[in-house]
């Protein structure tokens, strides 16, 4: 330990810049997702039976397929076909399908449990169904929306490790060239383990104030 805090104290710049590669792929990552997540899920509520199809067959390969491979496949295979990614691109892309690909159920199932009579109001009101999803659906929809999304969230943040696997020069990266230097493992992953305690800490607290911002708007009360 009386060699780790002098070389944690030299590292401390490099950790920064470690820490922002990871909450830039975090939030790249969560866009993506959220992005994916909304495209999927209210194409798997159309009356298409093709489309619908579709959407499952994307859904389930995503769900069904390890984010490690995924990640793997898009920055070793990819290239191979011609398609050349940057390794935070390949990051970001391989997060957002994989947790858009969970985050489509969280979409269908809120948007499903709106209730019908809603619908059929804003359908009297002479809404068209653009309308209809954006004024009336959407709104009741969300507020269900952010407490799941949270939990995918925090586990797109567990996630962000892997990109050290890809070269990506994130905060796993810089700890393990700390580890190296120092020879400390404990400490060195102790530290890890306190960022990304602190970090999915702070993005609770954001979400759950968000989703009882949410539910405040549509007089649901502010209860987290």
């Amino acid at each position: 330990m009386t060699e780790f805090l002098p070389e944690l104290r030299r590292a401390l710049p490099r950790l920064g810049e470690g820490l922002l590669v990871t909450v830039e792929a975090t939030v790249l990552g969560a866009v993506a997702a959220l992005v994916v997540a909304y495209a999927l899920g209210l194409l798997s509520r159309s009356r298409r039976l093709a489309v619908r199809g579709a959407v499952r067959l994307v859904v389930e390969f995503f769900r069904g397929t390890s984010l490690y491979v995924q990640l793997f496949w898009l920055f070793f295979a990819l290239p191979m076909l011609g398609f050349r990614l940057e390794p935070l691109a390949c990051a970001v892309l391989a997060l957002g399908l994989n947790y858009g690909a969970y985050g489509a159920e969280v979409v269908r199932g809120a948007v499903a449990a709106v209730p019908r009579a809603q619908t059929e109001a804003a359908v009297a009101l002479g809404m068209g169904p653009g309308l209809r999803l954006r004024r009336v659906v959407l709104p009741q929809a969300h507020a269900l929306m952010v407490a799941p999304f949270k939990n995918l969230l925090v586990q797109l943040l567990k996630a962000t490790p892997l990109l050290s696997l890809v070269t990506v020069p994130d905060l796993t990266f810089e700890i393990d060239q700390l580890r190296s230097a120092t020879g400390d493992t404990a400490a060195a992953y102790l530290v890890l383990l306190g960022v990304y305690g602190a970090l999915a800490g702070v993005l609770s607290l954001s979400m759950n104030a968000l989703e009882r911002a949410a539910k405040t708007r549509l007089g649901m009360g502010g209860g987290a």
